[in-house]
């Protein structure tokens, strides 16, 4: 069975506020760009657009079938958000990128993403899987509940874990459900300090 290494470089704006974390990319045959969450049909972006812009398309070229992605990193970078995964070498043992059918081979340096990121106050776990590998690596015992957060440190910090429903379509709730899952976060991170933001994707 093959071992995939991560095709991507860690995102890491030196702002950050928020580390994002899933659990590792689809197969590319799925993508449909070459960053994260590229599967046309997940609605990681679309989330990002209906809370921040009020409308789940802003982020989507849906001439192209993809996604608008200067325009999400440049908002990206602006508002704070730093994205990688919690695996860089995994097995597919089914073939798929569903967290029951990855073996994660080798996990990420969640240390030293943090490290990288001296502003970062929260952890965003997108998944069951994710949330396992960064709660055992930083041995925090009470894993968050869907849409809540736990207070754990590192190096002297104190940061929050969130944990939120997954971004894929195959996780059974309407984009505007997990919205408003994830809006209480953004809404506690960044409160209404993203005028900034929107302006430099305009």
């Amino acid at each position: 069975m093959d071992v995939e290494t991560h095709p991507f470089l860690p995102f890491l704006p030196a702002n950050a506020r928020l580390l994002m974390l899933g659990t590792f990319p689809p197969a590319p045959r799925r993508w449909c760009m070459d960053w994260y969450y590229p599967n046309y049909t997940n609605d990681m972006w679309r989330i990002f657009g209906l809370h921040f812009f009020g409308d789940k398309m802003h982020f989507v070229d849906e001439a192209r079938h993809t996604f608008r992605l200067t325009e999400l990193q440049t908002f990206l970078s602006s508002l704070g958000v730093a994205i990688y995964d919690t695996a860089v070498r995994v097995r597919r043992t089914k073939g798929t990128a569903s967290d029951k059918d990855l073996d994660i081979v080798e996990p990420a340096d969640l240390d030293a993403l943090l490290d990288a990121l001296p502003q970062c106050r929260a952890v965003l776990t997108a998944g069951q899987l994710a949330t396992q590998v960064f709660s055992s690596h930083f041995h925090i015992t009470a894993q968050p509940a869907m849409g809540q957060s736990v207070p754990f440190s590192y190096a002297g910090r104190e940061l929050m874990l969130y944990r939120q429903p997954s971004s894929s379509r195959a996780y059974p709730m309407k984009v505007e459900l997990k919205t408003e899952y994830y809006s209480r976060m953004f809404d506690e991170l960044f409160g209404d300090d993203v005028a900034a933001a929107r302006a430099d994707t305009e």
